[in-house]
């Protein structure tokens, strides 16, 4: 299993930036993104189960970040829009097998992480 995570860089406040995601091996029932800021513990952001397309989103984000999916490709994508630089971290794709509703807002709902991809933010 492969998790290839990409799209990441620097940005101004307010700009846009449109991460991927590209998994390989098997199928998940569940992706996600965390990230993680220097000296901060790696948070959630957002998540999609692959079978409905049901959408999760942290408060921090909603309304400016949106998840989006390509079953056929096995690919996901966060659209984040109007960033701040408090959004500056190390973003992290993430998959899971057997994700929960109790479980998909943590970092324990997922079996295969990807390698980050960095987001800088200037104001």
């Amino acid at each position: 299993v492969q998790l290839q995570a990409s799209g990441g860089g620097l940005v101004q406040a307010g700009e846009s930036l449109r991460l991927s995601c590209a998994a390989s091996g098997r199928t998940f029932n569940a992706m996600g993104w965390f990230r993680q800021a220097p000296g901060k513990e790696r948070e959630f952001v957002t998540a999609i189960r692959m079978s409905g397309g049901f959408t999760y989103y942290a408060d921090s984000v909603k309304g400016r970040f949106t998840i989006s999916r390509d079953n056929a490709k096995k690919m996901v994508y966060l659209q984040m829009n109007s960033l701040k630089p408090e959004d500056a971290a190390v973003y992290y794709c993430a998959a899971g097998t057997g994700t929960i509703l109790s479980t998909i807002r943590t970092m324990g709902g997922y079996d295969y992480w990807g390698q980050g991809t960095l987001v800088t933010v200037s104001s």
